[in-house]
Parts: structure tokens; C-alpha cells; sequence
């Protein structure tokens, strides 16, 4: 049976509680969306939904394909690496109930360590690619999951503990958004002007984001005691008060350190990064802590999530969302945190027998979580560095400098043309008073015409009206062309100002980059 080994025989009630467990884990997919958008510039956040849609199409169509027989396959070749069986999931026999809860459960962690890693490969990145990476990092996953919750996983069987998956979730998922986000190179202007971050394209939709997420972690965590036969109801009931206690820790000392480093504000950000810091900092060790010591682990966790997207954006690694430390770092620490707090649990011998340093335990099980840390980490980065150079070179990661510019919800699905064509009116023209040109008229090829014009109306009698009508047809180009002239004369600027390329002059043909002299 499967799993049986691991957590204790499986009833039809430990199914329908797997199964109504899943179903609210898979509205963290929503949560995910809504946070990633709200943290983004908002002509990127019809882009970053569709790829946590994404990631359920075609990671659901990798783990439903072989990703669930890699992890949880019990065939003859079964072995400590990974699984063998369940490819192509399907069965009608006698435990179809317990085989397809248990998958429609683990889909729904699977996708979740790859809707991490689109926060941070977010504006930047092209959806072809991502597609695919979607698909392969699902199977990134599979393995470590096998490691850590198959009856034969290597990892399993020394003893670590990882209750709801700080391991082989999220720091799977932290660790691929790290290497993510070095291969594709901060966005363009990222750092231009220190390391302070841009502010939030919706702060609102980020903090729904984080409640749909900690509503969701509740079914993460609880449900993650696979039933409630036997004991395993008393330690789902443990679960949520240990998560709810965490995260209290963990907003606490986010609210704390916001209020003290931005002398007297409360930043969203930090709010919103500490809170989701301490849910995966307590994912590890829910179902075998006391509350108080979630409240501990929790705060921690909050403090260090903070901390690492500080030290990651000192040195000019740039993930938009903080998904590498709230997960990578996080996770890291949710895994030690079992082998310093764990202790022995009697109901369902989740913890094999073993206690935690502070619980007289010794230092073993600290020693195998550690473990588990290094080669969860070695095998993630790996991975997904192969995976995503192989797109580099291949299909290509990045979009252009125009399609960054311009935005993901323009260049990849053809939204927000008007509004795209205002906002970059308005940013150009702003750029261009403080350097002090006429970037209007130039993008019209009226430059000479239109200052002889207003120098005239300036001489009459009505001169008001007649400035303003001379105004309006200096700036009167097709808006379908603006988008590629306005888009080249930022692309070049910004470019110059990085020293990429040689700067150009607009000649009296209006050919925006055109050399003077050169054909």
C-alpha cells in the first residue's frame, strides 16, 4: 500500500482528508499569482498568472506522466534513488481511492516547488522557456521527494525528518529560483541607482496574495499527516496551532524589524516576506514541535528571510519577489530547526524514535537533516542549471531589451497596448525634461518645424491657444509606430548609459539610430 511504511496504514478517511487537503493547497497556485503580480511593475502581472498556470498544465502533465512513479513507485526496480512504477498514473484495483488521493496530493507539492521559482525569473523571462522549464523542474522535484518520503528513500531511511516538505519543496524550489535568477542577469536598471528596490506594482494584491498563502499552508502542513486514523488527527490538530504560531512569530518580528529600519513605517515587503518566511521555516517540523518553540522557529525564520534578500541584492542578484531567500534560506533553516527542537512522538513514530538537540536527542538527527540540506541543494542547483542552460542556448531565456521594456503582457500576449503606449510616453518624456530635450518631437521627426512654429505664435496676439494648437501637432504621430520608436529610444538609451553601445544621433531623415553619414 502505498505510503504505508512511511505514515501508518491509510483508511478512506485518511483518503477524503488527503483529498480535501488538496484541493485547498491547489488554491496556493492563486496565491502565488496574486502575490508575484502584486510584487511586480504592473505591465508584467497578466504574465506572471499565466505562468503559475503554467506550472499546473504541463508540471501536472510531468508528474501525472512519470514524476509520480520516480517518487512514490514500489515496482521490483524501486530503489534508495528513486522510485520505479505508477508511470502514466492509473489503476482499477482495490486501492485506486488511496492511489489517486495520494497523487492528486502530491501534484499539488510538486507544482508548488515550481511556482517558486517564477517569482524570480519574473519580467524577464520568455514564456516559451519557461514552459518548458516547468515541465522538467517538476521531475527536479521527484527525486528529493523520493529521498525523504518513500519507505525506501535513502534520506527516509537514516532518519530525517521533513513533515510537510521545507526540503523537498521549498528548498528545492529556493535553490532553483536562485540559479534562476543568476543566469538571467538583474532586470535592466535594477541596481542603476543602489540596491534599494523598486516599490510594489500592488502592495493590495501582494498581501491578498499572502493571506490566500497562509490559508493554504494550513492544508500544506495538517494534511501532511496523511490522515486522521489513529494519532494522526491529534497531530494535524498539533500541526495548525504550530503553524499559526509561527507565522505569528514570524510577521512579528518582520513588523519589528520594518518599524526600526524605516524609522517608524511599516513596509510591505518586509510584512509580507516575514510571515511567508516563518510558514516555510515551521513546514519541517510542524507535527513535532511545542508552540512556543514555533513562535522561535518562526521569528527566526522571518529575520532570516529579511536578511537574505538584503545580502542578495548587495550582491546584485535580483529576484523580484525574494522567492530564493523566503524558500532557499528559509527552508535550509526548517530543516535544522527539526534537529535542534524535534521531539520523540509517540503517537505515530514520526520521528522515528529520535529527539532533537534540546530534547537530550543528541546530535544525529541534527547531522542526517543536515545532511539532507547539502544533497537536496547539490541536486537542485544542478539541475536547474542544466536545464536552464540548455534553454539558453536552445530556445533562449531572456526576452529583448524592447520586449523587457515594453513588458511580458505586451510582447507575450498582447495586452495593455493603450495604456503601454501612455505609460512609456509619459516615462520617456519625464527621462527627457531632466536631460533636457524634446523627445516628442523627435519621435515626430518635427523638431525644426514645430520650434519655428511656437517661436511664431509667441509673437501674436492670442498666443495662448495658438501655443497649444503648435503643441498638439508637434505630438501628432500613429500611436502603432510610437511603440517601436519609443521603445528604440529607450532601448539606446539605457543601453548607453551601461556602456553597451556607442551613442548615435537622430539625423534630419528621422531614422531613429541612424549615423550621420552612414547608409
Amino acid at each position: 500500500m502505498i505510503g504505508a511504511s512511511s505514515v501508518g496504514p491509510i483508511t478512506w478517511d485518511d483518503a477524503t482528508w488527503i483529498l480535501t487537503s488538496s484541493f485547498i493547497i491547489f488554491t496556493m497556485q492563486s496565491g502565488f499569482g496574486l502575490l508575484e503580480a502584486g510584487c511586480i511593475s504592473s505591465k508584467n502581472e497578466v504574465n506572471i498568472m499565466v505562468k503559475n498556470a503554467v506550472d499546473v498544465v504541463f508540471g501536472g502533465l510531468s508528474y501525472w506522466m512519470i514524476g509520480f512513479g520516480l517518487s512514490f513507485g514500489d515496482d521490483e526496480y524501486s530503489n534508495p534513488f528513486c522510485g520505479i512504477g505508477y508511470f502514466f498514473v492509473d489503476t482499477t484495483d482495490e486501492h485506486m481511492g488511496i492511489l489517486y488521493s495520494t497523487f492528486v496530493f502530491q501534484m499539488s507539492f510538486a507544482t508548488t516547488a515550481t511556482t517558486i521559482v517564477s517569482g524570480a525569473m519574473a519580467e524577464r523571462t520568455k514564456m516559451t522557456a519557461y514552459i518548458i522549464f516547468s515541465f522538467f523542474n517538476t521531475l527536479i522535484y521527484c527525486i528529493p521527494s523520493h529521498w525523504e518520503w518513500a519507505a525506501n528513500g535513502f534520506l527516509r531511511t537514516l532518519g530525517v525528518v521533513d513533515v510537510a516538505g521545507a526540503g523537498a519543496v521549498h528548498l528545492v524550489g529556493g535553490i532553483s529560483a536562485l540559479v534562476a535568477t543568476i543566469i538571467l542577469r538583474p532586470r535592466i536598471g535594477r541596481y542603476d541607482n543602489g540596491i534599494k528596490p523598486p516599490p510594489l506594482g500592488n502592495p493590495v494584491s501582494a498581501l491578498i496574495g499572502m493571506f490566500m498563502l497562509w490559508w493554504g499552508w494550513l492544508a500544506f502542513n495538517c494534511g501532511s499527516t496523511f490522515g486522521i486514523s489513529g494519532g494522526k488527527w491529534k497531530l494535524a490538530a498539533k500541526s495548525a496551532v504550530v503553524t499559526l504560531n509561527g507565522s505569528i512569530g514570524g510577521g512579528a518580528i518582520g513588523i519589528l524589524i520594518s518599524y526600526i529600519r524605516f524609522k517608524g513605517k511599516y513596509d510591505i515587503s518586509c510584512i509580507v516576506n516575514s510571515v511567508l518566511g516563518s510558514l516555510v521555516s515551521i513546514t519541517g517540523a510542524c507535527a513535532v514541535i511545542r508552540p512556543w518553540e514555533a513562535l522561535v522557529v518562526g521569528a527566526l525564520g522571518g529575520a532570516l528571510s529579511l536578511m537574505s534578500i538584503h545580502v542578495l541584492d548587495k550582491l546584485k542578484i535580483d529576484d523580484p519577489v525574494g522567492a530564493s531567500s523566503v524558500h532557499g534560506t528559509c527552508g535550509i533553516w526548517g530543516l535544522l530547526a527539526v534537529g535542534l527542537f524535534a521531539r520523540y512522538d509517540p503517537l505515530e513514530n514520526t520521528t522515528m524514535g529520535r529527539s532533537g538537540v534540546f530534547h537530550g536527542g543528541g546530535f544525529y538527527l541534527l547531522g542526517v537533516q543536515l545532511l539532507a540540506v547539502v544533497v537536496i541543494s547539490v541536486w537542485s542547483a544542478v539541475l536547474s542549471l542544466v536545464v536552464l542552460m540548455i534553454l539558453k542556448f536552445t530556445v533562449g531565456l531572456r526576452l529583448s531589451v524592447d520586449q523587457e521594456l515594453m513588458g511580458a503582457d505586451y510582447s507575450e500576449h498582447m495586452i495593455g497596448h493603450e495604456t503601454l503606449v501612455e505609460h512609456m510616453i509619459q516615462d520617456y518624456i519625464q527621462d527627457s525634461h531632466e536631460t533636457r530635450e524634446t523627445p516628442l518631437s523627435s519621435v515626430s521627426g518635427k523638431v525644426n518645424s514645430c520650434a519655428d512654429e511656437l517661436q511664431l505664435c509667441e509673437k501674436d496676439g492670442n498666443i495662448e491657444n495658438k501655443k497649444r494648437k503648435e503643441q498638439n501637432k508637434c505630438v501628432t504621430f500613429r500611436r502603432g509606430s510610437c511603440i517601436s520608436r519609443l521603445s528604440y529610444q529607450i532601448s539606446r538609451s539605457v543601453l548607453t548609459k551601461q556602456e553597451k553601445v556607442a551613442p548615435v544621433n537622430n539625423n534630419s531623415n528621422g531614422i531613429p539610430g541612424q549615423i550621420e553619414g552612414h547608409v
